[in-house]
């Protein structure tokens, strides 16, 4: 079945991932394309609705991205934000002008026409604004339909071609009525449908997959995280035993997370789980290694030897299953290059395994659609509302040389902070929290004693797309428990420092 589709067009903004999440999650499927499609693609992708999306550029730079102005006559309706407004307006003839004062943060927004657009929506409610540029003038036969103190045309729009532009970004959260304005341009302007669903994508995509796979052989390397073993669960739906799962236990996992990858996909849902236990390999490789950069290359290079050396143990299979998913295969919005991930889930497998086709069951969804999937399919919370983890696991969240005892002492700090975030309620809250085992001891007494042992650092961040990323606010009380705990009930650790460091300028991980 062909879902009904929306084009997002992405001319290079912030926030365009979140656009194209938030038609989703409103039950209309849509891909984030180039800026630079087509009209003749955009005819055959035939969708129902077009989003332009914002960009840092001016409609009136030469570099700056443009659009065929046939796109406007396709009878498709469009909907612009930000630049995207600005560009619907420059391309039918209205005036674009540099702002006498650039625009960010939110504003009081007043509705002065209602339309299809607008309806449901307060004539007065905050929007979120970010522009340098505004619109002065609309194109003819446009109308204003919304206006804040300094910006003259905040909503346009001609109901009769259904062409609508908004100055404000609706897809973001600090907009009150933003989603309320996607909804109306998806089911009152474009008259969709809403079905896009998970269940109907596990359903679909199951059906697809045993039509494919039928009686052949499936090889599928399983890390542990949220994107590989969602993808196990629903080839594993559709192939049975046919499909055998690798997992290679470098013995860089969290506290209990190998335990609970064998319970859970082995002994629970019964698959073909063969586990490669390499922890004293990697352990000796790592030896002496204090460069974040090497240990990744050593990490990434032993791994790929052990998964070869299982891999020649089955033979010849008939498809290579990874865990890639959308955000791995977005092309950039200049419509020049396009940036994927080369190494998905796991770096170069493809080099070492005899196969004939790749299978990615994953790769039109957003990490939020993949923990749907996940729950659709019955995995635990455990599995997916696991916190993510880089490929080379602990290894990078020791500073310094990995050892047996740094591992142990970070395991159990690690545990002891996610397990005190989960009685808080903060799980869903926080987007990402681990513990670091810095390169510095200090001082201190525990008991009667003098103490000189590892400095534990406490990471935790908000953010929506990983891009950027803000420190998490944990309540006092929280950090207070899991300092002491940390200190009382782990060995070698005798003190717990917060990072309250955004991205930019730091990252998320800590080498």
């Amino acid at each position: 079945m062909q879902h009904q589709r929306v084009l997002v067009l992405d001319f290079g903004g912030q926030y365009n991932q979140l656009i194209a999440r938030r038609v989703r999650d409103l039950g209309v499927y849509c891909d984030l394309k180039p800026c630079d499609m087509s009209v003749e693609a955009i005819k055959a992708y035939a969708p129902i609705g077009i989003i332009f999306t914002g960009g840092p550029n001016s409609v009136y730079d030469e570099t700056s991205p443009k659009i065929d102005r046939a796109v406007f006559s396709l009878g498709i309706p469009v909907f612009g934000i930000c630049y995207g407004a600005q560009l619907i307006a420059f391309t039918m003839g209205g005036t674009v002008i540099r702002a006498a004062t650039s625009e960010y943060g939110k504003r009081e927004c007043t509705i002065v026409k209602e339309t299809p657009m607008s309806e449901g929506v307060p004539s007065k409610s905050v929007c979120w604004m970010s522009h340098t540029d505004l619109i002065e003038k609309v194109p003819s036969g446009f109308e204003v339909l919304a206006v804040t103190d300094s910006c003259p045309v905040t909503m346009y729009g001609d109901p009769v071609r259904k062409i609508y532009g908004v100055q404000f970004h609706p897809e973001v959260v600090h907009t009150e009525y933003g989603n309320r304005i996607l909804e109306n341009f998806l089911y009152r302007v474009c008259g969709a449908a809403g079905d896009w669903t998970m269940s109907g994508f596990v359903e679909e995509q199951t059906r697809i997959l045993k039509d494919k796979i039928g009686d052949k052989k499936v090889l599928l390397a399983l890390s542990g995280g949220v994107d590989s073993a969602v993808a196990a669960a629903l080839v594993h739906r559709a192939a049975g035993k046919n499909l055998t799962c690798v997992f290679v236990d470098h013995g860089l996992h969290r506290k209990y997370e190998t335990e609970e990858v064998m319970r859970v996909f082995r002994d629970e849902m019964g698959m073909n789980l063969i586990m490669a236990d390499a922890r004293s390999r990697f352990l000796q490789k790592l030896a002496g290694v204090t460069d974040p950069e090497t240990k990744r290359k050593i990490i990434g290079a032993e791994f790929i030897k052990v998964f070869e050396e299982e891999a020649k143990k089955i033979g010849a299979v008939d498809f290579l299953v990874q865990g890639t998913i959308y955000p791995d295969v977005i092309e950039s919005g200049k419509g020049k290059s396009a940036v994927i991930k080369s190494h998905h889930n796991v770096g170069g497998l493809p080099d070492v395994v005899d196969f004939k086709e790749i299978i990615e069951p994953l790769r039109d969804l957003f990490k939020d659609e993949v923990r749907r999937v996940g729950t659709e399919l019955g995995l635990s919370d455990s599995v997916v509302w696991r916190q993510p983890c880089p490929g080379p696991a602990l290894a990078i969240r020791i500073m310094g040389e990995v050892t047996e005892e740094k591992l142990e002492t970070l395991r159990d700090a690690d545990f002891i902070f996610r397990d005190e975030i989960r009685k808080a309620g903060l799980d869903r809250a926080i987007w990402q929290y681990f513990a670091v085992i810095t390169n510095s001891k200090t001082v201190g007494v525990q008991g009667d004693f003098r103490t000189y042992e590892n400095v534990i650092a406490l990471r935790a961040i908000t953010s929506v797309d990983a891009m950027t990323a803000d420190w998490a606010r944990i309540p006092f009380e929280v950090l207070e428990s899991i300092s002491t705990r940390i200190t009382n009930e782990v060995e070698h650790a005798n003190r717990v420092v917060y990072d309250i460091t955004s991205k930019p300028p730091a990252t998320i991980e800590w080498e």
